[in-house]
Order: structure tokens, then C-alpha cells, then sequence
């Protein structure tokens, strides 16, 4: 059974010991992550370039802004997000998007830097990979106004409505941890209704832990628990969810899984 973390953050302050975290990863089946690169402030991206580039045959990156700090990029950050997402090592750009959630960047500059990056990665050729809470209507929007047609919705915690809206405009839905948490009927009805072949399981490290690691620290092995619930709602064995999933994964970020 091979197993993809279509989404996790490795970054060492909060993972001090990486290859033990991929060691545990590769026990549970995990046979690649996606490490998510996001802008921390005016110059500092954080680390999860270098933490992949040590680990090209296990990880591989991506580079964005995330819509709470949308309002603190420069224009040097901007150039230089252009620079290295044109490279080989950033596989996808984000995670971008809008979170009306927490409002921490005005919801104007939460559009417009999502904008900016959704055209970034079209003009790019490379997958767009998107956090939206409480936004669905307007990330629609965006998504359509720009034309961007390769990407995923990262942590879906959606319903049916917003699943299709996004699987119209061609992207990919990521799920999470949430799908085993209680109370969370509406998703689970948008994982029965989304077809498998754009769907794939993350674990958001190290946030939303699944259950029965819930309260814990995330990392990318319990991506296991995820896929089981989510093999569950579709009706298929846990082998044959595994095996979608990663290939829905290495499609659309470019790799390729042994």
C-alpha cells in the first residue's frame, strides 16, 4: 500500500527531527509528502525549500502566501515568490487564498494576493494549491475569473455545493483529518459525491490531527487514519483508496512514486 501526504508543514521549530517523522511516515506507507512553503514576513519564506531539498526522493514543495498574511508581502517578496516558483524544486504555488474566518489580512488584499498567485501559477503551468475557509463563493470567483484549471482545495471541509463548484472549474479536493471528526455529515457527503479520481488525503502537519490521534501533534503517518475514513465513505478498501489517491497526487504535482 502506497500512501501520499498531499499536504503537510515541516518546518523544523516544530518538527526538530524530520527524518524520524519520515521514518514513521514510511511505516505507515507514506511514500511521499508535499511540503508546503509559506511566506512568514517581509523576507523569510521559513524552511520547507531546504527541508525538502534534503529529501528529494520524499518530499516535494510548494511556495505561496497565505491569505493571513496577504497584507505583509513586498514587492520584493513578490519577485522573489516569481523567481523560485519558476524553478524545478516548487512543484505547485501556495497555499493561497482566502480566509474570511479569521479576517487576519483585509478581505480586499486577501483577493487581490490570491489573484495575484492563482495568475502566477497559471502563467507558470504548475498547480495551485488553495486554503479557503468561510469563502467559497468569492474563492470561486477568483478561481473562474483567472481560469485556473489545475489545482486543489486543500483541507475540504465543504459541502456537496462548493465540491462541485470547484470540481467544475477542474481542481482537485484535498481531505483532512476533519472527515473523522464528529459532526461533520455535510463533508462527508461531499467525499461520498466527489468522483475518486480528484480526490487525495492529507494530514495539514502539524495541525487537525485525525482520530484517534486527535489532540496530538499531526504528522504526515497519520494520514493513514484519514485515508481509512475516507476509503470507508467511498466504499472501497483501504488499498484501493490509497492507490487513487497517490496517483491523483503524482498527477497532478508532477512526481512520480516507485
Amino acid at each position: 500500500m502506497r500512501l501520499v501526504d498531499a499536504h503537510c508543514h515541516l518546518e523544523p521549530d516544530e518538527f526538530p527531527d524530520v527524518d524520524a517523522v519520515l521514518a514513521r511516515a514510511q511505516e505507515a506507507g507514506v511514500v511521499q509528502a508535499v511540503v508546503v512553503g509559506q511566506f512568514q514576513g517581509p523576507g523569510d519564506w521559513g524552511h520547507a525549500l531546504e527541508v525538502a531539498r534534503a529529501r528529494p526522493t520524499q518530499l516535494v514543495a510548494t511556495l505561496g502566501i497565505h491569505p493571513h498574511v496577504a497584507a505583509l508581502a513586498t514587492p520584493e517578496d513578490w519577485a522573489e515568490l516569481e523567481r523560485v516558483c519558476a524553478t524545478p524544486l516548487v512543484v505547485a504555488v501556495g497555499e493561497a487564498g482566502l480566509d474570511y474566518y479569521y479576517d487576519r489580512s483585509p478581505r480586499a488584499e486577501q483577493a487581490r494576493v490570491f489573484g495575484a498567485q492563482a495568475a502566477l501559477a497559471k502563467s507558470l503551468g504548475k498547480p495551485l494549491v488553495v486554503h479557503v475557509r468561510d469563502a467559497h463563493a468569492d474563492c470561486l470567483s477568483i478561481l473562474s475569473a483567472e481560469r485556473v484549471g489545475s489545482g486543489v482545495i486543500h483541507c475540504f471541509t465543504g459541502d456537496v455545493a462548493a465540491a462541485r463548484g470547484y470540481l467544475d472549474l477542474g481542481f482537485h479536493l484535498s481531505v483532512s483529518g476533519v472527515v473523522t471528526y464528529k459532526k461533520t455529515e455535510a463533508l462527508a457527503e461531499a467525499v461520498r459525491f466527489a468522483p475518486l479520481e480528484r480526490l487525495m488525503v492529507e494530514t495539514d502537519s502539524p495541525y487537525l490531527a485525525p482520530v484517534p490521534h486527535r489532540g496530538k501533534k499531526n504528522e504526515p503517518a497519520f494520514v493513514l487514519e484519514t485515508a481509512r475514513r475516507v476509503a470507508e465513505l467511498k466504499g472501497l478498501s483501504l488499498e484501493a483508496l490509497a492507490e487513487a489517491t497517490t496517483a491523483n497526487a503524482a498527477r497532478l504535482f508532477g512526481f512520480s512514486v516507485g
